[in-house]
């Protein structure tokens, strides 16, 4: 909804997977971590990924040790590529736990309902509720996620959002206009 009113919208999630596919250093130090299995036939092997890590903190920690810094960097370059803009916008669901809060000059915080999250991400992601639920678990709760953030908005029904999107949209570019 922010991209429609013109924002640019930097996704985390998308661009870990990229970098994972396509930066040969994450590439090297995935395999030098996670064995030659991480990577099929060229290809990122999520599920094997997946599998390692989503239930060994241990694991999941490598692997965040190696796609956090690259996103990171990453998010840098992009941002100098649209330093002209008004604002632009972070997507991510692991901000504070990836320590990407220090990059952000505003937090916006986007909450619904666990059950409701579950089904999106079982809908879009074709994941089963037990591996939404598993990846959720890694994430900072609600409560502390909200006391955390600037701002909060609920995503229940679009019709809703939708106004709060725009409501957003100007105080954001009343507080960008402020930091000049």
């Amino acid at each position: 909804m922010f991209a429609q009113l013109g924002v640019s919208l930097y996704d985390c999630d998308s661009q870990a997977k990229r970098l994972m596919s396509e930066s040969e250093a994450v590439r090297s130090q995935i395999i030098e971590t996670f064995g030659e299995d991480a990577y099929l036939n060229g290809e990122l092997n999520r599920a094997f990924l997946a599998e390692r890590v989503f239930g060994d903190a241990e694991q999941l920690a490598l692997l965040n040790g190696i796609v956090h810094p690259a996103v990171r960097e990453d998010f840098r370059g992009w941002c100098e590529e649209h330093q002209t803009e008004q604002y632009v916008m972070i997507e991510s669901a692991i901000l504070f736990d990836a320590g990407f809060e220090s990059e952000v000059d505003v937090v916006l915080a986007v909450l619904a309902p666990r059950e409701l999250r579950v089904m999106r991400v079982c809908n879009r992601n074709g994941l089963t509720p037990a591996q939404v639920e598993e990846r959720i678990a890694h994430q900072m709760s609600d409560d502390e996620l909200h006391s955390r953030a600037d701002y909060t908005m609920v995503n229940i029904s679009l019709d809703y959002l939708q106004s709060d999107v725009e409501a957003m949209h100007k105080i954001l570019n009343r507080e960008a206009a402020l930091r000049g």
